[in-house]
């Protein structure tokens, strides 16, 4: 049993599917150790159980009624679900990200972000509220601004019967970045809602939420390629630069795809299947979301759109899927998806081919802006100096890119993992973060740069914040930092 960073070895005694609180208090009582899941997409391996009862949300997949600026749902619902029920209303979630697939308590436990963060924000922001089973069975239904920390640094939580949970807050600075997913969220006078919105099931067991929404606006989405990268990135700063309110157009996310992405769709036919012609002469590609006022139409974004690209020599064709090409815009975002699922593909071929060990090998950092063209090119140095194949695609926009070693060997896992514990800490050097949005989860990898973002004081603190809420450690153990 494994979840989408193919992490081998999973195995587990249980899996227990209740319906509701009750249910999972119940189970939580019983159970000598539970990994709550939802649709197992997680990057990291936190999905994955070990030996423990695994606790699955899949049954609660309730929406309750929505709108006009919140919705509130239980965990188990995915957020391709979620977004065909509020599209019904002209409502939308903003924070989406890539995967649609992924459950809703998953997306809060790891803060989820995606390409849209660069004009939304990330998850945190848009949760109104949570209810939140704890390992003792104590359930919490939490509303944004009832609780916060008191002066001391601490939050005060009183159990069922009587018991009082003191849980710290850590004193680590957190990079200053649009997205993170890094442990546990620490800030002076937080709110107990973004303590548990993050922390990757280990502090208690996301059951329902309560999400802000906005009204659904108008859309189009643009494919473009470029014959030099330096020319795409070029038109990244130039649309961040004219995006906002009054400032020409209203960019949603941009998404990036190189060379060496390029490549994997063509080997694997992705264009073909989805009939997007990939120009041979193309070095990167982006896949630029637009948004505009419903009633006012494309045409206007449209026009502005092509006079920047034209300037920023962008190659022919540019692939347009307006509002009403619902099907061609589903091809567009399928192929950028294809990507991740080509490196999937091979490493599952490697490891049907006798080779169990190799996995998946990828960074997830976001740098500021201004200093991404700098990262690109220590990612691809780093990378080409050990000799790895390797492809580089994600949220240009914010910053945030998906750099991914391409093994052929469990040699080249760990020359992957080496490199990626040598970006990381240029990461943090330059102000970004080396966990963005696919959490750390029971990756040593991941775990190492967490100690690298934080230090060992920074993990002590985390791991007190652990035994306040959870001391026999029965959630998710492993998970963020070793047994």
């Amino acid at each position: 049993m494994q979840d989408a960073a193919r992490t081998p070895g999973g195995h587990t005694p249980v899996v227990a599917l209740p319906r509701d609180e009750a249910e999972v208090a119940a189970v939580l009582r019983e159970a000598p150790a539970v990994v709550p899941v939802g649709a197992q997409s997680s990057l990291t391996g936190g999905a994955t159980p070990f030996g423990e009862w695994v606790l699955s949300l899949a049954r609660m997949d309730r929406i309750e009624a929505a709108g006009p600026d919140r919705v509130h749902t239980q965990a188990g619902v995915a957020l391709s679900t979620l977004e065909d029920h509020l599209r019904l209303q002209h409502l939308f979630y903003p924070p989406v990200p890539t995967f649609r697939g992924a459950f809703v308590g998953g997306v809060l436990a790891t803060n989820a972000a995606g390409a849209a963060t660069f004009k939304y924000g990330s998850t945190r922001r848009w949760v109104k509220g949570l209810t939140v089973v704890l390992a003792s069975g104590d359930i919490l239904d939490l509303a944004r601004g009832a609780c916060v920390a008191d002066g001391d640094g601490f939050f005060e939580i009183e159990g069922a019967d009587g018991r009082v949970f003191r849980v710290p807050i850590p004193t680590y600075r957190m990079p200053e970045v649009a997205k993170r997913s890094a442990g546990y969220h620490a800030a002076p006078g937080m709110d107990l809602v973004d303590l548990f919105v993050g922390s990757e099931g280990t502090l208690g067991v996301i059951t329902e939420a309560t999400l802000g929404l906005l009204p659904e606006p108008g859309r189009f989405l643009a494919w473009v390629s470029f014959a030099e990268e330096a020319r795409a990135l070029a038109a990244v700063a130039r649309l961040r630069e004219v995006s906002g309110a009054g400032r020409g157009l209203e960019v949603a996310a941009i998404e990036s795809l190189d060379r060496r992405c390029l490549e994997l769709l063509r080997e694997d036919g992705a264009d073909r299947e989805h009939g997007v012609r990939l120009p041979d002469n193309a070095a990167s590609t982006l896949l630029i979301e637009i948004e505009f006022p419903a009633a006012a139409g494309p045409s206007a974004a449209l026009e502005e759109l092509s006079r920047l690209l034209e300037a920023e020599a962008a190659l022919d064709p540019i692939e347009i899927a307006l509002p009403e090409e619902r099907t061609r815009a589903e091809h567009l975002l399928a192929l950028r998806e294809a990507v991740p699922l080509a490196v999937n593909h091979r490493i599952a071929a490697l490891q049907q081919a006798g080779e169990p060990e190799v996995h998946k090998t990828a960074a997830d950092m976001i740098v500021p802006f201004e200093h991404l063209p700098a990262m690109i090119a220590r990612y691809r140095e780093g990378f080409s100096r050990r000799g790895l194949d390797h492809a580089l695609w994600g949220h240009v926009s914010d910053g945030n890119l998906h750099a991914n070693a391409i093994p052929r060997s469990r040699r080249d896992v760990e020359l992957g993992e080496e490199a990626i514990l040598e970006f990381g800490r240029e990461v943090i050097r330059l102000g970004g973060c080396p966990l963005s949005e696919h959490g750390v989860g029971r990756s040593p990898v991941k775990q190492a740069l967490l100690r690298e973002l934080y230090g060992e004081r920074g993990i002590a603190e985390m791991r007190q914040v652990k035994a306040a809420l959870d001391p026999k450690g029965k959630l998710s153990p492993g998970v963020l930092f070793p047994r």
